[in-house]
């Protein structure tokens, strides 16, 4: 069966991505005081937790980002599951910070959350992100303790007991693990392409062809499973789009790093954000061992 992606869902997708090209670009990516840089979560580290911008997050409302799923009767888009995907696809790959899937889902039921007024933070597995700067936390963060976060736009908390995971939450990290896979894919050409050694660009060397091409083939095998999930919304096939859609982004963006070699550790560069984001987003409910024991528990049954 082939798979295509509608003139309307092409022209969304479109639009969340220029919606989200122009909000970086005005420099208001969630960041404050000592995260200044507009660039897609770029960062100075500082001793001070990250803010969000609520400007950003009423910005993110008023373009339906938080309601595409609910009915218009609601005031939503009236849109599916397979459109929340590809905007979602989107923010992971503009590497949009905040709790983009716990106030998605608490829309309707969260008065504000919708529109973007209200920012909603939810246990997801044993992770809580951005507890702090919430205005609603969902059931299941009792007791969450700080944890150190690997990427400064992402605080952490972590809860006692890992709370009930929601395979809409999965889906839609795992399109946010798609998008970020696209994005280091896209870089690592970008710099193979203009970065030159030894009197030619080293894209024209067999290592990092192998490695651009491989990142390729992991995003696009990845890109077919999250796509056919939001079509079928089976728990086996959203387990399978997560496991491919971590290894995808983790496994990219770390081949991404080593194409610009140390130039990609620096802060004013997103790679290793890409990283960072991706190395959290793996740790949500729904990652790793849980989708392997519940798509063991399906081939056994």
């Amino acid at each position: 069966m082939r798979f295509q992606l509608t003139s309307e869902q092409e022209a969304l997708r479109a639009a969340v991505r220029g919606a989200l090209r122009r909000m970086a670009g005005a420099g208001s990516w969630g960041l404050v005081a000592q995260f200044p840089a507009p660039l897609g979560g770029a960062a100075e580290p500082g001793d001070s937790r990250p803010r969000l911008d609520r400007r950003m997050w009423r910005v993110l409302g008023d373009l339906g980002f938080f309601s595409l799923r609910l009915s218009e009767a609601a005031g939503g888009a009236g849109l599916g599951l397979p459109e929340a995907v590809l905007a979602f696809e989107e923010a992971g790959r503009g590497l949009v910070p905040g709790p983009l899937v716990a106030t998605h889902l608490a829309a309707g039921e969260v008065p504000g959350a919708a529109e973007g007024e209200v920012v909603v933070a939810a246990a997801d597995g044993r992770l809580v992100e951005w507890l702090e700067e919430a205005d609603v936390v969902r059931p299941g963060a009792e007791g969450a303790v700080p944890l150190r976060s690997v990427d400064p736009l992402t605080p952490l908390h972590r809860v006692p007991a890992p709370a009930r995971t929601d395979p809409v939450a999965v889906l839609l990290t795992a399109a946010e693990q798609l998008g970020t896979a696209g994005r280091a894919g896209e870089l690592a050409v970008q710099h193979a392409r203009t970065r030159e050694q030894f009197g030619q660009p080293i894209g024209a060397f067999q290592a990092v062809k192998h490695s651009c091409a491989q990142m390729l083939v992991r995003t696009e095998v990845a890109r077919a499973a999250v796509y056919a999930a939001a079509v079928t919304a089976d728990r086996a096939d959203i387990a399978a789009a997560r496991l491919l859609a971590d290894e995808a982004a983790v496994r990219g963006a770390r081949d991404c790093l080593q194409v610009h070699g140390g130039m990609g550790f620096t802060w004013e560069s997103e790679v290793h954000l890409l990283l960072k984001r991706a190395w959290v987003r793996s740790e949500r409910g729904g990652g790793g061992t849980e989708s392997e024991e519940l798509l063991a528990a399906e081939l056994v049954a």
